[in-house]
């Protein structure tokens, strides 16, 4: 060969070493679709943490897409898999398994689940949000942003009332006799203080999955194929929500919205409210009387249902990206960061051991109801999760707000919403 041709050769050999070496040190990019609809200055901690970990994994780089509420970021994100433009990863609510799974849309983490510490930090969740992660034997999702209801309370307005500001009611009984304390009128009868709200707009299912639970019945079968709507204690719990407006008199009639009921206890419209320990640094940052926070009162049992969202791993992404998203989600839920996200979001911190980090610790030394919804994790359920889980979901809220607002009887509602359900669910009953 002569020197001519043996030059060429070697720089092209170099040319092609060199163009290696620069797609090796091309970052992987990862996107994910974030539901921003969750109250709180929630992009602006996502952002940071993105950044930080791009920081400390300068192979990686992060791109979150903020992509409405749950549900749209849900239709978003099985829109853009269907149009072979999946995000690598979202967060979504945990309760959409099954339907993740049924659009063949993600795929499960046990083949990234290789090592000891992998295993670790996988079983190093809180049993009670892991039961809505798995599914057929595999590991589905990993939690994230989890909650559970609870109830705040004015303590001021418990005061005037002639109640022990530092005594919430424990039983359906007691919240009954407390809102009838607590409710105010004018001379004309008016309300002009309503002694509780319990928010019925969005997702109802999910407040009233407190009552049934308290009640001491599930609303689903653990494999989502079944739904237990007209049974009696199901009933028995929608009657109890409607005669508090109705009969008593002591919470709004008709439909009370999810997102303006923080603002109606802010604003002193309201001495207790139902709503997710997601709201709780908005309420505390917020509030300009001191509260308090409570597990759900008791009827049967204690219990609240678990929500909020886990990460899911799409299925279009490629090897490397779901890899590196792997990577991230790990970083992202490990437990000093699982500690500050709570701290700084108020969702329940998804691991035991960010309880025990310093810096959470200082904080439930400090404010100490932020204890609240992770004492309440031995009470809880999962939530109402089951195949064509939206139109399954759908048929129970149409239901519980035709109860309340009058159209028809608890009964005649909760029997139609299971009918619905049973045509629904019928072809994944095997």
């Amino acid at each position: 060969m002569s020197r001519v041709l043996l030059g060429r050769r070697i720089a092209a050999l170099a040319a092609a070493a060199l163009s290696s070496l620069a797609l090796a040190q091309v970052p992987v990019e990862i996107s994910f679709y974030y539901p921003v609809a969750v109250g709180g200055p929630i992009t602006r901690i996502i952002d940071g943490l993105a950044a930080e970990f791009e920081t400390e994994h300068p192979g990686i780089r992060v791109k979150p897409i903020y992509s409405g509420g749950y549900p749209e970021s849900l239709t978003k994100a099985l829109t853009a898999a269907k149009s072979n433009d999946a995000p690598t990863m979202s967060v979504l609510l945990a309760a959409e398994i099954h339907t993740l799974i049924d659009e063949d849309a993600v795929v499960p983490f046990d083949a990234f689940i290789r090592t000891p510490e992998d295993r670790a930090w996988v079983t190093g969740f809180y049993p009670a949000f892991m039961e809505n992660s798995q599914a057929g034997g595999k590991i589905w999702s990993i939690p994230f942003q989890r909650s559970t209801v609870v109830l705040y309370w004015n303590k001021e307005m418990f005061k005037e009332a002639g109640l022990d500001p530092n005594k919430p009611p424990t039983t359906w009984k007691e919240l009954l006799e407390y809102a009838q304390k607590l409710t105010k009128r004018d001379p004309s009868g008016r309300v002009t203080q309503w002694g509780v709200e319990i928010p019925s707009s969005g997702t109802p299912h999910w407040l009233f999955q407190g009552l049934t639970t308290e009640n001491g019945v599930q609303l689903m079968n653990a494999a989502g194929t079944e739904t237990y709507y007209d049974r009696p204690e199901v009933v028995e719990a929608l009657q109890y929500w409607v005669d508090l407006a109705t009969k008593y008199t002591v919470h709004p009639g008709g439909i009370v919205n999810w997102g303006t009921t923080p603002r109606d206890f802010f604003e002193r419209k309201t001495a207790m409210i139902w709503t997710t320990t997601g709201n709780l640094t908005n309420i505390r940052n917020n509030a300009t009387f001191e509260f308090g926070v409570a597990m759900l009162p008791a009827n049967r049992r204690r219990g609240s249902p678990t929500g909020g969202g886990n990460f899911y791993l799409f299925k279009q992404a490629k090897p490397e990206q779901q890899a590196a998203a792997v990577q991230f989600i790990k970083w992202i839920t490990s437990s000093a960061r699982a500690a500050q996200w709570g701290i700084d979001t108020g969702y329940v911190a998804a691991r035991p051991d960010a309880w025990e980090t310093p810096a959470l610790k200082k904080y439930v030394a400090d404010f100490p109801a932020a204890a609240v919804a992770r004492d309440q994790l031995q009470y809880a359920v999962p939530e109402l999760s089951t195949h064509d889980n939206d139109r399954v979901t759908k048929a129970l809220n149409d239901g519980l707000q035709a109860a309340l607002t009058g159209s028809k009887t608890p009964a005649q509602a909760m029997a139609d919403a299971q009918r619905e359900a049973d045509r629904l669910l019928r072809s994944y009953r095997k």
